[in-house]
């Protein structure tokens, strides 16, 4: 799985293999606590054309769409860029404190 998938990563995913993709901005999910702007949006893509057959035969289940938007995303651009500075300032910031030990009364 991904973690913290947004909807915006899921439709440019979706897009770029060639599905018809709806993003609804302000739609979301009862139950999440956090109503923050990035928790927001509900992705609706096209599965089946009127007569049943799937629109891209490689994709005929929802399953097998999350599975590929799963692989995807941690390779879009943004991932990789988040990632790589996030290692710089974890390899910067190590060494300089040290653990708390027990207070002498």
């Amino acid at each position: 799985a991904v973690e913290n998938p947004t909807s915006t990563e899921i439709q440019d995913v979706c897009a770029a293999v060639g599905f018809n993709v709806l993003v609804e901005k302000n739609k979301m999910y009862p139950r999440e606590w956090n109503r923050d702007v990035q928790y927001r949006g509900r992705v609706r893509i096209q599965l089946k054309q009127d007569d049943g057959n799937p629109c891209l035969p490689q994709f005929p289940t929802r399953k097998s769409v999350m599975l590929y938007a799963a692989e995807t995303i941690p390779k879009l651009k943004t991932r990789t860029q988040k990632m790589g500075a996030g290692e710089q300032s974890l390899q910067q910031g190590e060494g300089g404190k040290k653990g708390k030990g027990k207070k002498k009364k």
